[in-house]
């Protein structure tokens, strides 16, 4: 049996989002081009994965796949023979989070990154430890046999099974460091429950998809000049958007609007009926579950409930918080405001002869006030972007630790927080500020933690960069 509880040497990387390589569309070339092979970085990880070892001089390396390695929320690909029903909304934004469909994406993800799998797979074979910690984009990895398939694309030869392990949310390396994915202090992408992650939608099991993913699922798949790795392509202003469309838009996708609306209100919609669906959950396993979870963790089954109990409430259970992200909160201002209006004209036009531009003056008066309400609703996203001081104390008594790393927000840091060594592993996805992709956000960033003079361990923050590993 391997041991996990100890480790020398640490790599934690997270937010890789490997998914389907967008076909080429030469009508609009910038269509969806960050998912585009030019941008696949399978080489890069393959090189990462040799200097770790010769970084570590030769000794086993931990390596902690901390989340969202896998993005299926941004796979739209559909079988061509499928063995399961298809509904007309999956064929335009999406398979369903069940089982068979999910294992459909694993497979035609990783057909796109087989240097990727190989260079895993060599990586274990040399006798390395992989733990992959699920976040909040690969939800889907919970499924039994999505874990199998991944499995199968690696190929292991039975006695290296043991060197990789699958973590529900959470992992403690070597006692001193507490690795999990961050999500769950996100609001707008935390799982109300990692223990139990599935709904009973009739007769068929799903993952609980939170708001944040189906944004990506049912908007952002529609809307391919949108990257949606990074906040501020999607975060404008009214007037940002409109020079948006016009530069982008305004010939290859003139109906943003109503792609917009009806993906808006779909999560609206789905985000508050799966909030009510029954959660699938054995009462006679609870306790078995725990001692699961815990023991792949290096935990106990009291700390994985006390952790839980750290989780901030979701969006959904506040459907006007949605609204409001969604925009469709000034989208019924201002459908409701042309109503009132036209419905006064009808009113006054039965006693006087009065022609319809009359209208524009009570639009002119209602202008300023929309735009007045418009200013000042502020998008909450950003207010996440930095861990609180209490959560990671909190989190760091119950783990025993003075060290956590996440990850989600794809912002690399190392900071002190209070009694808390904080840092985040940043992103490998293809994050760009403008849609030519020429504007690259972020860097190979990764958290190494290794040997100190006094016995211990230091980490630090690094980026790999030409075959090398520098200080971030």
């Amino acid at each position: 049996m391997k041991d996990f509880t100890k480790a020398s040497y640490t790599a934690i990387i997270s937010d890789l989002h490997l998914c389907e390589a967008e076909p080429e569309n030469k009508k609009h070339p910038l269509w969806k081009k960050y998912k585009t092979k030019e941008f696949f970085f399978d080489e890069d990880f393959s090189k990462f994965l040799l200097e770790l070892e010769k970084e570590s001089g030769g000794d086993p390396v931990e390596l902690i796949l901390n989340g969202d390695i896998f993005d299926f929320d941004s796979v739209t690909a559909i079988p061509q023979h499928p063995i399961f029903k298809i509904s007309w909304l999956e064929k335009r934004r999406g398979l369903n989070p069940q089982q068979a469909k999910s294992v459909f994406k694993m497979n035609h993800i990783l057909s796109f990154h087989k240097k990727w799998v190989t260079s895993l797979r060599e990586f274990i074979l040399r006798d390395n430890k992989v733990i992959i910690v699920i976040g909040n984009h690969d939800l889907e990895m919970h499924f039994p046999d999505v874990k199998r398939a991944f499995l199968k694309h690696l190929a292991l030869p039975e006695e290296f099974n043991e060197n990789l392990r699958f973590n529900d949310w959470f992992y403690i390396s070597n006692q001193d460091t507490l690795v999990e994915h961050g999500n769950q202090y996100d609001p707008y992408c935390v799982i109300e429950d990692p223990t139990a992650p599935f709904i009973r939608r009739f007769n068929l099991i799903e993952v609980k998809v939170p708001f944040g993913n189906m944004a990506t699922r049912y908007m952002i798949n529609g809307m391919g000049f949108f990257n949606p790795h990074d906040d501020r392509n999607y975060l404008m202003s009214a007037s940002e958007y409109v020079k948006f469309f016009i530069k982008y838009m305004l010939r290859a996708q003139p109906l943003l609007v109503f792609s917009w609306f009806w993906g808006s209100v779909t999560i609206l919609i789905k985000s508050f009926i799966n909030r009510l669906r029954p959660r699938v959950r054995d009462p006679f396993n609870v306790e078995d579950n725990y001692s699961y979870i815990a023991k792949k963790a290096n935990a106990t089954p009291r700390m994985v409930r006390e952790l839980k109990e750290l989780f901030i409430d979701p969006a959904s259970s506040n459907p006007i918080l949605i609204a409001k992200e969604l925009w469709l909160d000034r989208a019924f201002l201002l459908l409701m405001g042309l109503v009132l209006i036209f419905q006064i004209f009808l009113f006054v036009e039965t006693v006087y002869d009065i022609s319809l531009f009359w209208t524009f003056i009570p639009m002119l008066i209602f202008g300023p006030f929309f735009m007045f309400y418009s200013k000042s609703v502020v998008s909450n996203v950003h207010d996440f972007k930095e861990p609180h001081e209490r959560t990671l104390s909190a989190q760091g008594l119950i783990a025993g630790v003075s060290r956590i790393v996440y990850g989600h927000t794809h912002i690399a840091l190392h900071q002190m927080i209070g009694p808390i060594e904080h840092l985040n592993s940043g992103t490998w996805s293809p994050a760009f500020l403008d849609v030519e992709c020429t504007k690259k956000v972020g860097k190979m960033s990764f958290v190494w933690i290794k040997p100190n003079e006094e016995g211990g361990r230091e980490a630090e923050l690094m980026y790999f960069s030409e075959d090398q590993f520098k200080p971030h």
